[in-house]
């Protein structure tokens, strides 16, 4: 059975990390960072426009229905449903099926 692996141990052992030179060091960290530029995501984002993404011009217009004969409102989540989703009804207030 082997030992078991202590993975907060540095990789190297710190005797080797000693001997290397000042040049050595500076290669590695020269070959370990990359060309590109971070970029600030919120910068980003604010100068990024999707195509016909401004609808400031448009009007939008729905037809609204009133509540049918047919239909409560959920004392729970107050959308309107059919009579068919109604479920129990505490202290005398309607609750769809999906809130009971």
């Amino acid at each position: 059975m082997s030992n078991p692996i202590d993975y907060d141990a540095p990789r190297r052992p710190a005797v080797e990390v000693e001997g290397d030179s000042l040049e050595e060091l500076k290669a590695r960290g020269a070959a370990s960072q990359s060309a590109r530029v971070d970029l600030d995501e919120a910068e980003a984002a604010e100068n990024f426009e999707l195509p016909g993404a401004d609808l400031s011009g448009e009007e939008l217009t729905v037809a609204v229905v009133p509540m049918q004969s047919d239909e409560f409102r959920c004392a729970r989540c107050f959308l309107v449903h059919h009579r068919s989703q109604l479920g129990a009804r505490p202290d005398g207030r309607e609750v769809c099926q999906e809130c009971s």
